[in-house]
């Protein structure tokens, strides 16, 4: 029942997750990185470790930082009889873009101050999120265009760190025999729909992650797969790959067909939520995508939205007014899916019963978007002033 980024609760007990079983196998089992999410329950042994903050240069070295603590665990692993699982909760590319030299200016040649550029001027006129972006931020910056580099940069940075794992497992003789999977929790929005420089909304750009895995006995090499997968399917992946059979009934499937091209790919209808700095739910197929707001947002944004993805795969052209049939037809199929859900489960669909989901007690449900521009807040200004000032001596 957990939807909303402040946690409403840990995992049920009887879900089962992949280090409980995988512990039951023998194998050790260790997480390395942020232990704040209720998935994380299972692991023999937990190294928490953030490191989200700047270094003296005013970087963020985050993947460097947690290699050192990961490797010296991955060499102790590899040296053991045992098998093991791994989990490495590498943070970056997350905000703040703080990629360290040379990776900040690989991807941007221009004059990030240049004061004929107002493109960053609705960035930090945007309350909610103005005071954090003062916290790592550039003072003065003006082009948006720098600050993608920055994530850019970030991307090339955590691509260069993971080579450095590969090469500790290909130094360990273990390389080809261990089961690498590259993921994340969501994708992000830079300058797109005013969601600035974060990973709320629910438009591609957040909800499509990277997946890459690696197993040369089972994966073929180099293949792309146009098809859709969610997250679920990763357990039933990783126990198909490693021959570890089960009597669970996973919510998704193994992957393996879809990698050996015997199947084009899972379901392509997909119930889509969002809880975490606006309420929403939707259904999206290959070719529409249907939002539909259960509060009033802060980016002031209307209750329903409706996209053609073929036509529009950005997503800028709502078609909600114009095309009501469209609008019916997938509010019907999504309701169903609910209904469904709700019947297996037994319960409610969580994304009606967050309450405070926003983490301010006692005001429940936005009434209007002003209320929610007003209220909610991330970032300390006294921290931000006190940055700004040291960066201008």
């Amino acid at each position: 029942s957990v939807v909303a980024l402040r946690h409403q609760g840990d995992l049920a007990k009887g879900v089962v997750t992949l280090p409980e079983i995988l512990n039951k196998e023998g194998y050790n089992t260790v997480c390395v990185g942020f232990r704040g999410n209720p998935a994380a329950r299972g692991f023999k042994e937990y190294i928490d470790y953030e490191g989200w903050g700047a270094d003296s240069t005013g970087r963020s070295p985050k993947a460097e930082n947690l290699n050192k603590v990961a490797l010296p665990k991955l060499k102790e692993l590899a040296s053991s009889k045992k098998p093991f699982f791994l989990f490495l909760r590498h943070m970056d590319p997350h905000s703040p873009y703080l990629p360290p030299h040379p990776f900040e200016r690989i991807f941007y040649g221009g004059n990030e101050f240049d004061p004929k550029n107002k493109s960053m001027n609705p960035v930090f006129q945007f309350k909610p999120f103005c005071d954090y972006f003062a916290t790592w931020m550039p003072p003065g910056v003006t082009d948006k265009e720098y600050i993608n580099a920055q994530y850019d940069g970030a991307v090339a940075y955590m691509d260069a760190c993971i080579q450095t794992i590969f090469t500790a497992l290909e130094n360990y003789g273990i390389l080809d025999d261990t089961i690498v999977v590259i993921n994340s929790d969501h994708g992000e929005t830079l300058y797109d729909h005013e969601c600035w420089f974060d990973h709320h909304g629910l438009y591609d750009c957040t909800l499509h992650v990277p997946l890459i895995i690696r197993y040369p006995s089972k994966v073929p090499a180099g293949r792309a797969i146009d098809g859709y997968c969610l997250h679920h399917d990763l357990v039933p992946t990783l126990l198909d790959l490693a021959d570890i059979p089960v009597d669970i009934k996973f919510d998704g499937s193994s992957l393996v067909p879809m990698m050996l091209g015997k199947v084009p790919s899972q379901s392509c209808e997909l119930y889509i939520t969002e809880c975490t700095w606006m309420r929403k739910h939707g259904w999206r197929t290959p070719e529409w995508k249907l939002i539909v707001a259960l509060e009033p947002d802060f980016h002031f944004k209307p209750e329903v939205e409706l996209y053609n993805l073929i036509e529009d795969p950005e997503e800028y052209n709502n078609l909600a007014e114009s095309c009501p049939d469209v609008v019916a037809y997938l509010r019907g199929r999504m309701e169903a899916w609910i209904a469904k859900r709700e019947k297996e489960t037994g319960l409610t669909d969580p994304i009606f019963t967050q309450g405070d989901w926003h983490g301010h007690a006692g005001i429940g449900a936005f009434k209007t978007s002003q209320q929610a521009y007003d209220t909610l807040h991330i970032g300390n200004p006294e921290q931000a002033a006190k940055l700004q000032a040291e960066s201008r001596k």
